[in-house]
């Protein structure tokens, strides 16, 4: 087809040839998804995420010599976080009749159900299609859902623009194979929203006048073709100063550039970004997103398809950890991208135009949108939307969205904006909120629980290699009580945590971030900032979770002491000082209760509760393993004399 690189004498991923073979992702999953199975093979498993479905089992009910207990979780597709009322009513009866009772909103705007059956997957499929949803795209190697900033802002022209393209951008890069609607609605065709005329042109376009094409005629899948992508390819479009959507972790970023009038003018352009790593291989690695310049509006759809098809043609189809764009960037430079993106494009990329410090929002609470009507943000604590026993949101928001009909967008800390509401429905709306738990004034959330993420982890993800999800609430209240116990209660951060490396609620971007590495045992990461402006860094690679306090308590006391004013976040400070500096203060710190003791019953103070002395050159070798492994050296020590005297015993 065109689009796989032949330079290299490396063999093509495996995926590419299932990619290549599956006729425009029909095959083998049309096939299989016929067979009286639980489970499709991995070849169809492959196929069935272009269509916005993971296969997974329960490991919660794994049995040793039985079938695994296989379902699916199905994901949305919406531009910036829009979701119809009708699409939600349809997804919560969904999560009933064949899920797991629950839905959870992703960091990319989406919805996901999980516990789907194979059996089911058809009806689910069809009735989300037709009631104003889709899931293609919104997993495999290809464009996923587009970000844009959920707050309804209707008197600010430039949140209506990042709205209107990331509609435009969604529909210039959705898959146009029909393998869609054959497969799920039996080649029936929905009524949908009609593209923009100049999508459609930029969909046609075949080049420009260097000869570079950057779309294939005569092919189902003219920007995509047969091979579609090297791997998943994100998108954000946001305007100057909101950062609610994490602008620096997509493979590329739009932010909209108006004049005084507040009409368009352009976008900024941003690219490289990303976070997904492996453990313990140091060519993977999250990366900040640069800054590659401006265009004009008018020639927005071929950028996007000039960056798209850099990545098509040069990104890295032989090994999957490095062919996500951020790598290929990484390897070229700004500049080599760009001449390359010219040359797709036909024209010279413009200056990048002066920005404002980026702020992150995260719009909870009421808020007038500008147009007389008003619009309710809700704080939903790690996206998960159920009914416990004294916290019913999934009853509340059922209740309020059937009697108001309201639309609502995702927004990408996993939270939901309410909006279109008319100001004499407020106090019902609270009250009807108040009534199932749900809290609507945002000085009564948690401050923790407000800035924190963690992806689903165990039990269904496939790549979980320790709890995220469930275990985060006790980890908040652990951190919440050590602060107290060290008189820093008013303190607060953003803290993220992932069951594995792949970064899915984008940890390394946190002031604290939680990368699970074995069962109850994190890789911590410090010094990313507030805004999300920062990519943190990995301080200690293995961390028990039972471990956290003895851990955090030296750190927080060093960034209590020595903060340059209250005003200095943990993450800038960490940052600020560096891990030298967090590693000797930490090497040396006596605990508070036991340095009170000492002072007590002495009249004097010391940084350490004990001392041994050991020989230079030992000395040497630990420090230098601490910076290897990333980890204090009294962890080290301590950890060597457990085993010491274990043996003894």
């Amino acid at each position: 087809m065109g689009n796989i690189p032949i330079s290299s004498t490396e063999r093509l991923s495996k995926l590419e040839g299932i990619k290549e073979r599956s006729n425009f992702l029909r095959e083998p999953l049309a096939t299989e998804l016929q067979q009286d199975t639980t489970h499709f093979t991995s070849d169809g498993v492959q196929i069935l995420k272009f269509h916005g479905s993971y296969q997974q089992d329960n490991r919660d009910n794994r049995v040793k010599g039985q079938e695994k207990d296989y379902q699916f979780m199905l994901r949305t597709r919406n531009p910036g976080g829009f979701i119809p009322p009708q699409l939600f009513l349809t997804l919560e009866r969904l999560s009933n009749e064949y899920g797991n009772e629950t839905m959870r909103v992703t960091t990319r705007q989406g919805f996901q159900l999980h516990g789907i059956l194979k059996k089911n997957l058809k009806a689910v499929f069809a009735a989300i299609i037709k009631n104003m949803g889709s899931t293609l795209g919104a997993c495999g190697d290809l464009n996923r859902n587009v970000m844009a900033p959920p707050a309804p802002f209707k008197k600010t022209a430039e949140y209506q623009y990042a709205w209107e393209y990331a509609d435009k951008i969604a529909d210039l890069l959705k898959p146009q194979t029909g393998a869609y609607y054959d497969i799920w609605l039996d080649g029936e065709k929905v009524i949908s929203a009609e593209e923009a005329p100049e999508v459609k042109v930029a969909r046609q376009e075949n080049g420009n006048q260097n000869g570079n094409k950057t779309v294939f005629s005569g092919v189902e899948e003219p920007i995509y073709g047969e091979t579609y992508l090297p791997r998943k390819f994100k998108i954000s479009i946001t305007v100057p100063g909101d950062n609610s959507i994490d602008v620096y972790t997509h493979d590329i970023s739009l932010v909209v550039i108006t004049n005084e009038m507040g009409d368009l003018e352009g976008f900024n352009i941003l690219a490289g970004g990303g976070l997904g790593r492996t453990h313990n291989r140091d060519e993977t690695f999250p990366r900040k997103a640069d800054e590659i310049g401006y265009v004009d509006k008018e020639d927005i759809f071929e950028l996007v398809k000039a960056i798209v098809s850099t990545q098509r043609d040069y990104g890295n189809r032989f090994n999957r950890r490095q062919a996500r764009m951020k790598y290929l960037l990484n390897d070229w430079g700004v500049e080599k991208f760009k001449t390359t993106v010219e040359g797709y494009l036909g024209k010279e990329i413009q200056p990048f135009k002066s920005l404002p410090d980026w702020i992150y929002q995260d719009y909870l609470d009421w808020h007038e949108q500008g147009d007389g009507k008003l619009f309710l943000g809700i704080s939903v604590e790690n996206g998960r939307i159920q009914d416990l026993d004294q916290f019913k949101l999934k009853t509340a928001l059922k209740e309020v969205i059937e009697k108001y009909e309201l639309p609502m967008r995702l927004t990408a800390n996993h939270n939901i904006i309410l909006y279109e509401i008319e100001p004499q429905w407020k106090d019902e709306i609270n009250s009807i909120f108040h009534k199932y738990g749900v809290i609507t004034d945002v000085n009564k959330i948690d401050s923790f629980v407000r800035y924190s993420m963690a992806c689903p982890s165990l039990p269904t993800c496939g790549l979980a290699i320790t709890e995220s999800e469930r275990a985060i609430p006790a980890i908040l209240d652990r951190i919440k009580a050590l602060l107290k116990k060290l008189g820093m209660e008013k303190e607060t951060f953003v803290v993220r945590m992932t069951g594995c490396p792949n970064g899915c609620a984008r940890p390394y971007m946190a002031e604290l971030g939680f990368v699970g590495s074995l069962p109850e045992t994190y890789q911590i990461w410090l010094g990313g900032s507030p805004n999300q402006t920062r990519v943190a860094q990995a301080y200690t690679n293995k961390l028990k979770i039972a471990e956290l306090e003895t851990f955090l308590e030296p750190i927080f006391v060093f960034f209590r002491e020595k903060r340059e004013s209250e005003k200095e976040s943990f993450g800038d400070f960490c940052h600020r000082v560096g891990f030298d500096a967090i590693r000797e203060w930490s090497d040396n710190y006596q605990s508070e209760p036991q340095k009170s003791q000492k002072t007590a019953s002495s009249g004097q103070g010391r940084k350490s509760q004990h001392r041994v002395g050991i020989k230079d050159d030992l000395f040497k070798r630990l420090k230098a393993i601490s910076l290897e492994e990333k980890k204090p050296m009294n962890h080290i020590v301590a950890e060597a004399l457990e085993a010491y005297f274990a043996n003894l015993e």
